[in-house]
């Protein structure tokens, strides 16, 4: 059932214009679009969720994540980024089938769904199969053909991947799921020449593409694309068309000032994966610095085997610390540090008139939150509450454009016994490599 009325909401954490907060609020959703906030009158027939004792927010969205790497989650550990890469892409070759990115997907995005997450920009290979397994768990979940100079794991080259991309809205179409924008997802400036950067958005404009793709992760990726090109990675899209179409860079964790008048100019927005990037020792993206400038800037976990989970309450929380590590404590705006969780990261994935935040005519992709867990009392601040205290085990129900994915703290689309069985089963296949 996707029309539904939340009736009772202690509070509604709206991400609006003006970050308003209601008080003992009602939401009638219909046809799984926000239609009334304190309807004068109960719309009869319809699902009643009662949310006495519960705040009720926008979902969560993960700007920048690799799903199906969950299987590998803990496998490389103690590396930096490129001790991190060798010993994945190993792995990556020995297990990563169709099949099985399907079964990392299903298992990562049941993952994101329990801890409030309703939508991810997931790059990683065979899409089809990835989106497929996504959508049936009920995720929000933006996928797109992978661009390699060399074969991946999925063992295109670089013609099929193009008659991958042109194919690709068809492919989505078919499995159908809450609405996704069109993306292509080349993987690097170190990964990607500038002839196939500038092929994918020649390709992009003709199809009206957004592009992802990760950007000055690290330092070493700088230096090697300056060695290589002359250039930084923002001056190799700008310079080949890639930052025409509306891109979001992975990380960003280098972007000079140059970079950033670059970016800013063309739109692109930042994805801030402040876990992934300390514990690869990448280095710490200036958030203050880049929105001050007018960029847009969202939060992501990265790929469990970088991050180990998908928790973006963490990453919510390494955020608002980091700034107060480089700014000072009184530079820490809990309340934007909320807007790039929701409703800055759908309008830097293109999805901002539809999610993102709780108003009349968005889609409900919501979350309830359950305050009545020991470390959530007292509420001061409602808003700090959300950045320092609360987890993702306090999030009790999900809904997803109006469909209740997670009801009581049980995903209602999944089989989790099932999903756990076969997870196992699969990963024996990596006994070997250990």
């Amino acid at each position: 059932m996707r029309s539904v009325l939340i009736t009772n909401a202690k509070y509604v954490v709206t991400s609006n214009s003006t970050n308003e907060i209601l008080e003992n609020a009602t939401l009638f959703v219909r046809d799984g679009v926000i239609s009334e906030i304190n309807p004068k009158s109960a719309p009869e027939g319809v699902e009643v969720f009662d949310a006495s004792g519960h705040l009720i927010m926008p979902g969560l969205i993960n700007s920048h994540t690799h799903l199906a790497m969950s299987l590998l989650r803990g496998w490389a550990e103690g590396v930096d980024l490129q001790g991190f890469l060798e010993r994945v892409w190993a792995a990556e070759g020995a297990i990563m089938d169709p099949e099985t990115c399907a079964l990392g997907t299903e298992l990562a995005a049941g993952e994101a769904l329990l801890g409030g997450t309703t939508t991810a920009l997931d790059m990683y290979f065979h899409p089809t199969a990835t989106h497929r397994a996504a959508v049936q768990v009920g995720l929000r979940h933006i996928a797109g053909p992978i661009f390699l100079d060399f074969e991946g794991i999925d063992g295109l080259k670089w013609p099929d991947r193009i008659a991958l991309a042109k194919n690709w809205p068809a492919s989505a179409a078919e499995i159908g799921g809450p609405h996704i924008p069109l993306y292509f997802m080349p993987h690097s400036t170190y990964t990607d020449s500038p002839e196939h950067l500038a092929e994918v958005a020649e390709l992009g404009k003709e199809m009206g593409a957004r592009v992802h793709l990760h950007v000055s992760e690290t330092l070493m990726e700088n230096d090697d694309v300056r060695t290589r090109f002359g250039k930084t990675p923002a001056e190799v899209l700008r310079d080949t068309k890639i930052l025409d179409l509306p891109t979001v860079y992975g990380h960003g964790v280098h972007l000079s000032d140059s970079d950033i008048e670059i970016s800013l100019a063309k739109s692109a927005s930042v994805a801030h994966c402040p876990g992934s990037n300390l514990k690869l020792n990448s280095g710490v993206a200036d958030i203050t610095k880049y929105k001050a400038a007018g960029l847009k800037v969202g939060l992501g976990t990265d790929g469990c085997s970088s991050s180990n989970d998908l928790d973006m309450w963490a990453v919510i929380r390494l955020a608002a610390h980091l700034v107060s590590l480089n700014h000072g404590a009184k530079a820490v705006d809990v309340a934007s540090i909320i807007r790039s969780a929701t409703i800055e990261s759908a309008e830097a994935l293109g999805l901002g008139d539809r999610v993102g935040s709780v108003e009349v005519g968005k889609e409900a992709d919501l979350i309830a939150v359950d305050l009545s867990a020991l470390h959530l009392m007292p509420i001061h601040d409602v808003m700090a509450l959300l950045v320092y205290a609360v987890g993702r085990s306090d999030v009790s129900d999900v809904w997803v454009a109006g469909d209740r994915v997670v009801r009581n703290r049980v995903l209602t689309h999944v089989d989790t016994l099932s999903l756990s069985t076969r997870v196992a089963e699969r990963v024996k296949a990596l006994d070997s490599l250990k």
